[in-house]
């Protein structure tokens, strides 16, 4: 009889605690199943992108390799338009901007560069990035415009590779004492076992 009383007042208690809580409940674990669901909708459609992505770049890369630079370039604006949060589309991007520049179109080349520094906020490709823009306006005589490129915050581990180049502007601008500091700030940072600290120190020691 106990046990049966017992019973009843466990049953009693869950209702109580259904009526007033279970509609939370019921909410949260549905929004869960949701939030789930949509993660894994999400992440199949990244795959489903990321293979097509890679078809056209496949493409891209085919096409540029034979000299066919019509349907490599019909690639790339596919690679833009359609995927433009790949690696892919950010790589393909990058090696044409590397082609125009060989050639010598250097505002092609800031234009390929920009799209990436414009959609990819990872550091390394920022810094990239950055160095290429700055090597491009460098090449067109635009010292102010390479040094704007260079002014970018990334972490210190990639610093060296901005200050060397903007070493490399102000030595193009024959402000010697400015370059030799830049390229000393380089150092400073760089890892004692860089194989960067030699180029460096040669630099500096050429403007000594």
């Amino acid at each position: 009889m106990v046990v049966h009383i017992q019973d009843e007042q466990e049953v009693a208690n869950f209702k109580y605690f259904w009526q007033r809580w279970g509609r939370w409940i019921f909410a949260v674990l549905l929004l869960l199943a949701l939030a789930y669901l949509g993660y894994v909708l999400y992440q199949g459609h990244i795959r489903n992108n990321n293979e097509k992505a890679a078809a056209v770049f496949e493409t891209f890369v085919t096409q540029a390799n034979a000299n066919n630079m019509a349907e490599s370039k019909k690639a790339l604006m596919q690679l833009q338009e359609k995927y433009p949060d790949t690696m892919n589309a950010t790589q393909a991007t990058l090696m044409m901007a590397g082609s125009a520049f060989d050639e010598h179109k250097y505002d092609e080349a800031i234009r390929h560069l920009q799209w990436v520094k414009d959609r990819q906020k990872d550091d390394l490709l920022q810094t990239i990035v950055a160095q290429r823009l700055a090597t491009v306006y460098l090449q067109q005589g635009k010292y102010n415009e390479a040094l704007q490129a260079l002014d970018i915050n990334v972490v210190a581990q990639f610093k060296p590779i901005l200050l060397e180049t903007k070493g490399d502007v102000l030595q193009a601008q024959k402000k010697n004492t400015e370059a030799m500091a830049a390229y000393q700030q380089a150092l400073n940072l760089l890892d004692k076992d860089s194989v960067q600290r030699d180029v460096l120190q040669m630099k500096i020691s050429s403007l000594s």
